[in-house]
């Protein structure tokens, strides 16, 4: 299980260096959010598939994944959380500012996660996991607010809270949907068509951004570092991460991510972490450390000898 937490924290923290590098390519070449969103879709998707593929032909023959079709909702559903989380963030950033969207999109996240988890999963989170997921859910509160506030709340602030909402929701029915497919599919096949089906979802939100599409070849140096590292890479690690450890757990120790974001805005570009954004830096690593020492016993209901697998 530690290996499992090890990989998924290790993927969060490369998360963590997808807001620095939006900025450059923001100052750098004036490109908007969304269509960095949908570019490191495009990116990964190559790389992954080409990863399953090599998979493929170096697995035995008998440990191969299945091609069966009833993989193909589980794909499609993939495909489109993960679509409708680029949509949905980034729209809701536009509407409240991105301390808000942040604060929502993340913090809602594992709660969401272990909620899904458990009606879907069956997973019964211990008292330490819970204790664990609110100290990290606080400290990521801090975090986020701590160095700079909410900020200045800009446009349909109700309509950019749900949809900081449904970015949210977006990411928990990913990480329980993956969840549930690896326990059937290899974890580079999950990541390579959750995001081939992800680029092509979001190919038709392009239209919003096609006077910009010239900036692509102006920031490709940066848009393949995001596509490469802290997309396909990191959701490689993510996924097998996951296949390891419960959904909750995974939602968990993900918020590693704003962690190693607020490292960089401090190391980086100078920003202030205050006295509460000091006190979230605290607060989420001790979660972790609970949930690392104390958090092994997130379990399922056995089932009767006379229950199956559908």
């Amino acid at each position: 299980m530690l290996i499992g937490l090890l990989l998924v924290g290790l993927a969060a923290i490369s998360w963590g260096t997808t807001g620095a590098t939006m900025m450059l390519l923001a100052r750098d070449t004036g490109m908007g959010p969304l269509l960095v969103g949908w570019a490191r879709l495009a990116v990964a998707a190559p790389c992954l598939l080409l990863a399953s593929v090599a998979t493929d032909l170096v697995a035995a023959p008998s440990r191969r994944p299945a091609r069966a079709p009833r993989e193909i909702s589980s794909y499609v559903a993939l495909g489109l959380a993960m679509a409708a989380y680029q949509v949905c963030y980034f729209w809701a950033v536009a509407l409240t500012g991105v301390a808000v969207a942040a604060l929502l999109a993340i913090c809602s996240a594992p709660v969401l996660i272990a909620i899904l988890a458990a009606l879907l999963l069956k997973e019964r989170p211990t008292r330490s996991v819970w204790l664990s997921l609110g100290m990290a859910v606080v400290g990521t509160a801090l975090l986020v607010v701590g160095p700079r506030g909410l900020g200045p709340v800009s446009g349909r602030f109700g309509l950019g809270v749900t949809l900081a909402l449904g970015a949210g929701v977006s990411y928990a029915v990913y990480a329980v949907a993956a969840k549930a497919v690896l326990s059937r599919v290899a974890p580079v096949r999950v990541a390579a068509m959750t995001f081939t089906l992800g680029a092509i979802f979001l190919a038709p939100a392009l239209w919003a951004e096609r006077a910009s599409l010239g900036l692509l070849v102006a920031g490709w140096p940066l848009i393949l570092y995001l596509g490469a590292g802290p997309t396909a890479a990191a959701y490689v690690l993510f996924t097998v991460g996951l296949k390891r450890v419960p959904a909750t757990m995974a939602g968990i120790a993900s918020l590693l991510e704003p962690l190693t974001a607020t490292v960089l805005g401090v190391v980086a570009f100078g920003e202030s972490l205050g006295t509460p954004g000091f006190a979230g830096a605290l607060l989420l690593p001790a979660a972790l450390a609970l949930l690392a020492t104390r958090g092994q016993a997130v379990t399922a209901p056995p089932r009767s000898s006379g229950s199956r697998r559908g």
